[in-house]
């Protein structure tokens, strides 16, 4: 479906935009990988994308707290692929504290990682879009996009400020064929919630399964985390023709969280 298509998904050596990166190549799209990690798993994630699916995958590290490592990311992505039709910003950081006791140097950073590099990355990637008049832009906002939860401000307010960016630019290119949208996740097992599951487990006596049941029955009434592969099938359908009316939305995709 994506043949011919090229695309950059941030935040992609693990978890879920990992599973993105290998759904789009899975339709036919070229990748461009980027995040921190073991160089020897990133090289094995890149190649293993390249061997199973028969498309061309590189990596590129960029620190996305610097705007201008966020704008070269899609420069290198232009030039080494040919085009940037598809945008997956999914990168994102977190720390929990109350507002009082937060650290300044995590909000600015939460903030430059979750939200900024957003912007810069989407500023870099549209003009080619619109002079091709195609694209698909993808945010990972998460459930707090929608609902705030206590002792994440910058988290939620970074996530609150890109889902308004992404109406916005859904508006500025609806006449464009470029389609911007956010995806919305609940609890997702990832190494970005380790901390939290941990710090659940530890009111249990470290039972990690104890801390889990914790967590989620707080607020996700499936009870279950959703699977990155459930978001990666989203995007792989804002991807297709078949969304190709659906821009400026945000989807929930948080076990019924927001249905509250």
């Amino acid at each position: 479906m994506l043949k011919g298509k090229s695309a950059v998904v941030t935040g992609s050596t693990s978890g879920i935009g990992l599973a993105i990166a290998r759904a789009l190549a899975k339709e036919g799209a070229n990748v461009m990988l980027n995040g921190f990690g073991d160089a020897a798993e990133i090289e094995a994630a890149r190649k293993g994308i390249e061997d199973e699916f028969g498309v061309r995958a590189l990596y590129r590290h960029a620190d996305l707290s610097d705007g201008q490592a966020a704008h070269d990311l899609v420069a290198a992505a232009e030039a080494d692929l040919g085009a940037v039709d598809i945008l997956v910003n999914n990168a994102g950081i977190q720390h929990t504290a109350p507002i009082q006791d937060f650290p300044v140097e995590k909000w600015d950073a939460i903030i430059a990682v979750n939200l900024s590099s957003c912007f810069h990355t989407m500023r870099a990637a549209i003009p080619g879009m619109q002079t091709r008049n195609w694209g698909r832009i993808i945010n990972t906002a998460s459930v707090h996009g929608l609902v705030a939860s206590k002792d994440k401000a910058a988290y939620v307010a970074a996530k609150h400020g890109l889902v308004g960016m992404t109406k916005v630019v859904a508006l500025e290119n609806a006449q464009h064929h470029i389609t911007c949208n956010a995806i919305c996740p609940g609890w997702t097992r990832t190494p970005l919630i380790q901390a939290q599951i941990d710090a659940r487990a530890e009111k249990f006596g470290g039972d990690e399964d104890a801390g889990i049941r914790d967590l989620l029955s707080e607020k996700q009434p499936s009870q279950r985390f959703v699977m990155p592969e459930n978001l990666a099938a989203m995007c792989v359908f804002l991807c297709s023709e078949a969304a190709d009316g659906i821009t400026g939305v945000s989807l929930p995709m948080d076990g019924g969280w927001t249905a509250q």
